[in-house]
């Protein structure tokens, strides 16, 4: 039987790759899918990848769905390059909406200009708090932080879902289930007129640039990454666990934050159940797309922003099922990981071992 066995360290250009092949090997496959669901490929992919970026309409949706992604997956990266697994971003994101949306309905009437940054402050401090109990349980108690922040998301929906249902319901909004919209004050300014994108898109970019420089330029940075690649070097040097696992899921849980506040203070403008379709679960590829790396991570959010658009022109121009845009995300995924494997390990043919009274070998491949 063959076995894996693992290759020497591979190049900075195998890495950069691999996210290529992966993009590539996904539109090979998108093609043969469309043409099974009756699609001409050619005609299929200018809808799906090329005109929703033909207008400034388009670019500008195109920005919108990307900022919650780069905030969220910028924070994710942080953290798995010190190898802790933050799952729950969603859920992050969920309570970072809430705490926001409360402060722009108890202020609600006030037009001042301390109501907007009270609300990021409020937000990021949010996803904060949700992020510190799997950080909690994993340094005290030892637990999965995976389960614990993944079992967390479902929990903030459903808080959501009471306070939208119950104690944050518009009393005027007959019997729906939402908040009451937000005021100027607690809403994002508009980058260009007559589009949706926000500020919260700068406030990405300076989030880039803020984890940039985090991993480059700082002992903690360097911490985090010798603890992820080397942990028993980082063992021996001292750095400690518990720090990073705190450090990880604080900075995830803040980016989380800062991006529920995008998004009911941007597009939405209220609460309402549901106030993410899967930004932070989406951020995970995003960030092993992006090579954890903070600029890789703003265009690997560029091209998941595109398939949720692109999903979205699909299902309106050619009548495809909603879930089309699930199945590119999953393949690119799917295909990533395939290629990063073959980066790192080989299959090594094995012997096979001969019966009593025979003495010849045939090598036997086994994938």
């Amino acid at each position: 039987m063959s076995r894996l066995e693992a290759r020497p360290a591979p190049s900075r250009a195998m890495m950069l790759a691999s996210p290529l092949i992966a993009a590539l090997a996904m539109l090979v496959t998108g093609s043969i899918l469309f043409l099974l669901l009756g699609q001409e490929p050619l005609h299929a992919f200018y809808v799906y990848f090329i005109k929703p970026a033909t207008t400034l309409y388009g670019v500008g949706e195109l920005l919108l769905k990307a900022t919650p992604l780069i905030l969220c997956g910028v924070g994710l990266a942080i953290g798995f390059r010190a190898d802790v697994h933050n799952i729950g971003a969603d859920g992050q994101l969920t309570v970072g909406a809430i705490t926001a949306g409360c402060v722009a309905l108890y202020f609600d009437g006030v037009e001042a200009p301390w109501v907007l940054p009270l609300m990021l402050v409020a937000g990021a401090l949010g996803g904060m708090a949700w992020a510190a109990i799997p950080a909690l349980l994993r340094t005290r108690f030892n637990t999965s932080e995976i389960l614990v922040s993944l079992m967390l998301v479902y929990v903030a929906y459903l808080l959501l879902s009471y306070l939208v249902h119950g104690p944050l319901r518009d009393p005027d909004g007959f019997n729906f289930p939402q908040s009451k919209m937000f005021g100027d004050s607690a809403t994002l300014p508009l980058l260009v007129e007559g589009l949706r994108v926000n500020a919260a898109f700068l406030l990405s970019l300076a989030g880039v640039a803020g984890a940039w420089f985090f991993c480059r330029h700082t002992f903690a940075g360097y911490r985090m990454q010798v603890s992820g690649m080397a942990p028993a070097a980082a063992l021996y040097a001292g750095f400690s666990a518990p720090k990073n696992v705190w450090l990880a899921f604080l900075v995830s849980g803040a980016m989380a934050g800062l991006a529920g506040v995008g998004e009911v203070a941007g597009p939405i403008g209220q609460l309402q159940p549901s106030v993410s379709p899967g930004y932070g679960f989406a951020a995970i590829i995003v960030a092993y797309v992006g090579r954890l790396h903070p600029v890789g991570v703003l265009l690997a959010a560029l091209l998941m922003s595109l398939l949720y658009i692109g999903g979205e022109a699909a299902q309106i121009e050619l009548q495809l099922p909603s879930a089309i845009t699930g199945l590119f995300q999953g393949l690119l995924l799917f295909y990533l990981l395939a290629a990063d494997l073959f980066i790192h390990y080989r299959f090594k043919p094995g012997v096979r071992v001969a019966p009593a009274g025979k003495t010849a070998a045939t090598p036997e491949i086994a994938a």
